[in-house]
């Protein structure tokens, strides 16, 4: 660990920066930071992701209106629409304070937050460099969730994702804030944990608590997130192929995926070539995977027509998406060093 990480749990002063793409749930975020009992942030650097100049500033207007007297302690940058990385360094640059919490504009802090913010950084040890926030889905009660609502209940066993998560601002520029290869709401947090992790510092688990509502979402959703597979593929080059294992997530289906995929193909080629036999073979455990993974997901849900039909339908797209992306991402990343390698 290099540097004096004496920064200390005395200082307890903190910046709120708050990546944004003006969605219609960033007025709540800033109301509910906003009535939080507690001393108030120093900063409020909200960053405006949106692509282009032509952006309607207006936008962000009645939001900034629900901060009332934190109005005067924010500033309002623009990132260019290269997503949330890159964002949230934009407003690390601009940060002042000794610790930077880092929300997400969907999220709605706890009435109690800043006070138990600054408990959090005042019991941080000398060596903690980053303390994380309690979130709390909520869910339906009168049905299961369906298998969106469900992966976003998992926001809440997340290791150090950034909807609520406070660094030692010494620590970000210590890294290099995020890296903005990864250009969506992924990995990007976790690579980051990992590598405050490997300079020395620990992160510990706060009391502060921070609810993140479930928000619409098309019924493709599941097909558009196989673009993070491109990111897992910059986690493998950056952090190791156990790289799962240190950011304590999930493994993924990627590797059923890739089988199903090439099944797949397989039956198409063979066909092709006249042999109809092998074809159907093929094609035969193509269905039985598809068929496994459509109802792994069915079944934990509410199983209404509209999910039914959901699932069965992006649970035939997701395998060749998912390796897709895999490819492509292994591929585009084939270069990046570790980052041991780069730290070093």
């Amino acid at each position: 660990m290099s540097g004096d990480p004496v920064t200390g749990g005395a200082m307890t002063g903190y910046a709120v920066v708050v990546p944004t793409l003006a969605r219609a749930t960033l007025a709540d975020c800033l109301a509910a930071l906003a009535a939080a009992t507690g001393p108030g942030p120093d900063e409020i650097v909200l960053v405006d992701d949106r692509p282009g100049p032509e952006a309607d500033p207006a936008a962000l207007e009645h939001p900034l209106t629900v901060l009332g007297d934190l109005r005067e302690r924010t500033v309002v940058l623009r990132s260019g629409g290269r997503g949330p990385a890159a964002a949230r360094n934009t407003g690390i640059r601009a940060v002042t304070s000794p610790w930077t919490a880092f929300l997400d504009d969907d999220v709605q802090v706890g009435p109690h937050w800043c006070d138990q913010l600054v408990q959090d950084l005042a019991e941080a040890a000398p060596d903690t460099g980053a303390v994380q926030g309690v979130i709390a889905v909520p869910l339906p009660g009168e049905r299961r969730p369906t298998d969106w609502e469900r992966g976003t209940a998992g926001l809440a066993q997340a290791r150090w994702i950034t909807a609520d998560m406070a660094y030692r601002t010494d620590v970000l520029k210590q890294v290099r804030g995020f890296d903005e290869r990864f250009p969506r709401a992924f990995r990007e947090d976790a690579d980051l944990a990992l590598r405050v992790l490997d300079a020395g510092w620990r992160i510990r688990r706060g009391r502060r608590t921070t609810r993140h509502p479930v928000r619409d979402a098309s019924r493709w959703v599941s097909l558009k997130q196989q673009r993070g597979n491109a990111d897992d593929a910059l986690m493998r080059r950056l952090h190791g192929p156990d790289w799962w294992a240190k950011a304590v997530a999930p493994r993924g289906r990627i590797r059923r995926h890739a089988a199903i995929t090439a099944a797949g193909l397989a039956a198409l080629a063979l066909t092709a070539a006249g042999r109809p036999r092998a074809a159907a073979a093929a094609g035969l455990a193509w269905a039985a995977g598809t068929a496994e993974f459509a109802w792994a997901r069915i079944t934990p849900g509410p199983r209404t027509r509209d999910e039914i039909v959901t699932m069965l339908t992006t649970s035939a797209l997701i395998p060749p998406a998912a390796t897709w992306h895999r490819l492509t991402g292994e591929w585009r990343h084939r270069r990046a060093p570790a980052w041991r390698e780069v730290a070093s």
